[in-house]
């Protein structure tokens, strides 16, 4: 279709099998009738994405970087960035993608599990060299050449908070499922890696977010034919140590314990015993903070410290908190007929327009459509996606005038409003022990089909599409 419009567009486009890992089954073609295509797509679907033909080249080689992001936590939305990464070369000098050089994976594809069987792969002896490097490394050469680092850096950061936010209100349904609101439960975070492209003029393009990266520090390396040891890598170790380190001592749930407990004031206590020694002096006298050995922290917050010129994005967030306040199953991830009927009356968006019987078929109709494309068929009802499309289209009703993020706006601004007055009156309602002799509210009524709570302990197997991240969390008791 867009050939039809741009006749000299001669993209090539890139094949990656869903749920793979390690380059395993990645290849290149000009044409999407292209018979391979064809072929595979009926038994392992795919992810097809035109090919970035102008990257970045150093050394005449093309490079992708690796950033690990730790979500610390989703409400509130909390993410931090390492300050540095690996950037991971290519073996073979790069050229334009052509009908003959398509299959020189070394040229094309940065995948370190790939390169390595290059006979052209250089281990690393230092962070700046090799086919293995410091993103650092690479940021200090481009600034000796005059390029604005910081703007390369705000670009990046703007990137990943960007796609956190698209990722955060399906985790939140998840999260929800497994950890019900109310019960206290383990703290839960996650490492992601981040993989990105600079281009030629230096913008960062989003490759993919892997759920579960690698963080292993060690290649094998050959000693003789068929004898093989585990040699630490520099690079690896300059930059996965300090991610995992400082993730623990970031998430440490007994770290604002002992900080709560220093920051209280001491009472005194009137006694005739001689003052104790200095050596038996209270902890938070003089006491030696237990990271002061460690080196300063590597992981950086972007979120909530740029939150303000990001909240305009968080819309769709806004309506999964919606839609998980109205889920009648504790555990379940599917929105029944009666909880969409209890948010439509609660949020008081009926009208002689929209009658309740027209909102009974709206859900009919979406819910339908939804649950004919989606591959989760644990729970009959309303998925999250079908439930922001309703929402859509309540506000395209409800606000005609105004553009479409405005209406969508306009409509969470009017249910927020509504619940929290309804929030008020049953507190009110509660503190004046409920004289008229109504039960308390419990939410919305059950719905009579059975939850089926993700199973826990199952983390699904190496997989690099994001709709697959809510099953590698790691969490802390």
């Amino acid at each position: 279709m867009v050939k039809d419009g741009d006749p000299s567009w001669k993209p090539t486009f890139i094949v990656k099998p869903d749920g793979g890992c390690q380059g395993d089954g990645i290849y290149l073609i000009k044409d999407p009738s292209d018979i391979r295509l064809a072929g595979i797509l009926q038994s392992r679907p795919a992810v097809v994405q035109e090919y970035i033909c102008k990257p970045l080249l150093i050394d005449k080689l093309k490079f992708d970087i690796r950033l690990y992001v730790l979500l610390k936590s989703l409400d509130p939305l909390e993410i931090y960035i390492a300050k540095d990464g690996l950037s991971r070369f290519c073996t073979e000098p790069y050229q334009e993608p052509n009908p003959k050089n398509l299959h020189h994976v070394f040229m094309h594809l940065t995948n370190y599990s790939l390169n390595i069987h290059s006979s052209n792969f250089v281990h690393s002896d230092s962070t700046s060299t090799g086919s293995k490097r410091t993103f650092s490394s690479i940021l200090c050469r481009l600034s000796s050449k005059g390029v604005d680092i910081k703007k390369v850096w705000s670009d990046i950061i703007s990137l990943v908070i960007k796609t956190v936010i698209a990722l955060t209100p399906e985790l939140k349904v998840f999260y929800q499922s497994d950890i019900p609101v109310g019960r206290p439960g383990p703290t839960c975070f996650q490492i992601l890696g981040f993989d990105i492209l600079l281009m030629k003029n230096l913008k960062p393009m989003l490759l993919e977010v892997n759920a579960n990266p690698s963080m292993r520090i060690e290649h094998e390396q050959e000693l003789s034919p068929g004898v093989f040891e585990n040699v630490p890598s520099l690079v690896d170790e300059e930059v996965k140590v300090a991610v995992i380190r400082d993730t623990l001592r970031l998430m440490d749930p007994l770290k604002k314990k002992r900080e709560n407990q220093s920051q209280q004031p001491k009472k005194p206590v009137a006694t005739n015993e001689e003052p104790p020694n200095s050596e038996l002096a209270s902890p938070s006298e003089g006491s030696v903070d237990p990271e002061a050995h460690l080196p300063s922290i590597c992981l950086k917050q972007v979120f909530p410290k740029y939150a303000k010129q990001f909240n305009y994005l968080r819309l769709v967030d806004r309506l999964a908190n919606l839609f998980i306040r109205f889920l009648g199953v504790k555990g379940t991830m599917k929105l029944g007929p009666t909880g969409f009927r209890t948010f439509i009356r609660n949020c008081k968006l009926s009208s002689s327009s929209l009658s309740m019987a027209s909102v009974d078929i709206l859900y009919i109709d979406i819910t339908r459509r939804w649950n004919s494309v989606t591959l989760d068929q644990r729970d009959s009802g309303m998925c999250l996606q079908a439930f922001i499309e309703a929402c859509f289209y309540l506000a395209q009703r409800k606000f005609k005038m105004l553009p479409l993020h405005e209406q969508v706006a306009s409509l969470i601004d009017l249910c927020e409003h509504h619940l929290s007055v309804l929030d008020e009156r049953r507190l009110m309602c509660g503190r004046s022990g409920m004289s008229g002799g109504r039960a308390p509210y419990s939410g919305p009524p059950q719905e009579a089909t059975p939850s089926a709570p993700l199973a826990e302990g199952n983390p699904t197997p190496c997989a690099n599409s994001a709709h697959k991240l809510p099953h590698s969390r790691h969490t802390l008791s």
